[in-house]
């Protein structure tokens, strides 16, 4: 970090080089926290739902009025005969009025609807024979059927290794994009000072020597731009919205517990690729100056 002060005199201090790198550095890295966080919560987001549906089972009953009591009744007694079933709930009028609110209004007269009446079913952790279950339930209460949400568990199981997935691509795309706009900034340099890199090799300095000043000085102007970039995501985050019930799935967008130390690795990571990616820029210039 502290280099040769006289190797970096060749690197000009100032200019539209050094901008570019802080700039494309910060802005990267902003977009790199974005990435993150949309990731970790959308799939955080997938696995709790997973999980809360994993043991849980629905019982929908539909039957004529006359007949719904003694159906409901049934199927009580069928769970309540049934091994690996913790407990089961019948859900009352004004749990199915919240459930279709967001669908037909707060002032839906659920009531006087024929509404099919529906039954919570808690499993344990061995969780009851769901065929069995089935087959007793459709010989005793012909009006019910069973749904153990196999169906929504694993298009969110999917739908999170699709979205880790694509925050990973994400993140490789904006560190890619990094090391291209730094390697350009850096040739750019190379070529505002191919005569002063003419002098200093007539002076018996070598290749290396050169490389190296505009190395440290890029690095160091990357992390910079990263760790500013990085704090102003941060700050973003903590003004999105949070978690709630009634919209869960575009609140909560953002770090949770250890998460928060993600981030942190941005500024470093941005570092390593300027590194790279300049010596390689450098070394490869300075090989076609002659």
């Amino acid at each position: 970090m502290q280099g040769d002060l006289t190797a970096d005199s060749v690197v000009p201090p100032s200019g539209y080089t050094a901008n570019l790198t802080t700039f494309t550095a910060g802005a990267m890295a902003f977009l790199a926290v974005f990435a993150l966080a949309l990731s970790l919560a959308t799939g955080r987001l997938a696995d709790r739902w997973s999980d809360e549906l994993a043991r849980t089972t629905t019982i929908r009953i539909s039957a004529p009025e006359g007949q719904m009591q003694a159906q409901l009744d049934a199927v009580i007694n069928v769970l309540n005969t049934t091994s690996g079933i913790e407990s089961s709930s019948v859900m009352s009028d004004e749990a199915q009025r919240r459930l279709l609110e967001p669908w037909f209004g707060p002032d839906l007269p659920i009531e006087t609807l024929p509404i099919p009446r529906l039954v919570e079913v808690i499993e344990k952790d061995s969780g009851p024979d769901m065929e069995g279950l089935r087959l007793r339930l459709s010989a005793e209460a012909p009006g019910a059927v069973l749904d153990d949400h196999t169906r929504w568990r694993r298009p969110l199981v999917n739908a999170a290794q699709r979205l880790r997935t694509l925050g990973t691509f994400s993140i490789l795309l904006i560190m890619g994009a990094t090391a291209a706009m730094i390697t350009l900034a850096a040739q750019s340099a190379l070529a505002a000072n191919g005569q002063v890199i003419s002098v200093l090799r007539l002076v018996g300095a070598r290749d290396v020597y050169i490389a190296r000043a505009f190395v440290r000085r890029f690095t160091v102007r990357a992390l910079l731009g990263a760790a500013v970039g990085t704090g102003l995501g941060m700050v973003a985050m903590v003004f999105l919205p949070s978690a709630a019930e009634e919209g869960a799935f575009l609140t909560g967008l953002g770090f949770q517990g250890w998460h928060w130390l993600i981030p942190a690795l941005i500024p470093p990571l941005a570092a390593i690729v300027a590194f790279w990616a300049t010596r390689g820029a450098a070394l490869r210039a300075l090989a076609r100056i002659s």
